[in-house]
């Protein structure tokens, strides 16, 4: 069986920067044990494999190199842009997915000067985190920084730092953050007063894929609303300050939380299986 295989560094408009995903269009879904070696072979934070429904509408599933994922952001993102940018799409994606429901991603007009290319929308559920009753010794073990106030949602702990720095400079241990399995653990602050970003943030997940992802598009569906509630705006602009780094663009609107990036190209190709 031959797949074509395309990988987009999403969230950024250049090459080796941004997180990388891996998109592999198919007819029909491949076995589960299939798509998770596959996944693992690409060994990138998350291969996404997408089957279409019908016109513009395509069923979504989301394999890092070691468990399928619930909901991932930035390889939706990297396969809108396979969908727009090399198989011809236009107008509006519906993503369908079993734990988030459906997805609605678009191609954005924009007045950047510095680049020709379109940024994609994409719409989320409102992930907003809730404070815990218990921090979890695991979390706070983990962390070399105490965090300022710790909250949850679905997917990941968030523990708010005092300082853009104390996210840029806290250690952790993936041991112990996976511990914390099934969450994950999100870093964040607020960015310092003379950045062009709102808020900072770093994540964690050794539970689920690795240590540190580059760019987490999904745990912005909880961290802009938290922002938003904290910073009293309802457009932001995130950075995760991985060492590949992206900027994410967020804005609250009718109960939705809508995430915007860049992506580029870096390969295509053919698997092999």
């Amino acid at each position: 069986m031959e797949l074509d295989i395309f990988v987009v560094d999403a969230f950024t408009d250049k090459q080796f920067s941004g997180n990388s995903a891996a998109v592999v269009p198919v007819v029909d879904w491949l076995s589960v044990d299939l798509m998770q070696s596959i996944a693992t072979e690409n060994n990138l934070s998350e291969t996404a494999f997408i089957k279409p429904i019908n016109a513009n509408h395509y069923a979504i599933r989301w394999f890092s190199p070691i468990t399928e994922i619930d909901f991932c952001g930035h390889a939706t993102l990297a396969a809108a842009y396979v969908l727009f940018n090399q198989l011809a799409y236009v107008g509006e994606i519906r993503f369908s997915t079993d734990k988030v429901g459906d997805l609605i991603v678009t191609q954005v007009e924009t007045a950047d000067s510095h680049t020709s290319a379109k940024p994609i929308q994409m719409s989320f559920p409102n992930l907003a985190p809730e404070p815990v009753s218990s921090i979890p010794n695991a979390l706070t073990a983990g962390l070399s920084i105490t965090p300022n106030v710790v909250l949850k949602n679905q997917q990941a702990y968030f523990a708010v730092m005092n300082s853009a720095a104390e996210v840029v400079n806290v250690e952790y241990q993936s041991e112990l953050l996976a511990l914390l399995a099934p969450l994950d653990v999100v870093v964040t602050a607020k960015a310092d007063d003379d950045s062009k970003h709102d808020f900072i943030s770093r994540y964690f997940w050794p539970a689920n894929g690795g240590d540190e992802d580059p760019v987490t598009g999904s745990i912005h569906a909880g961290l802009a609303p938290y922002w938003s509630g904290e910073l009293h705006k309802t457009s932001l602009v995130g950075y995760q300050a991985s060492i590949r780094g992206g900027a994410l663009f967020c804005q609250l609107k009718d109960g939705r939380v809508f995430v915007s990036g860049y992506g580029k190209l870096y390969l295509k190709g053919v698997i092999y299986v």
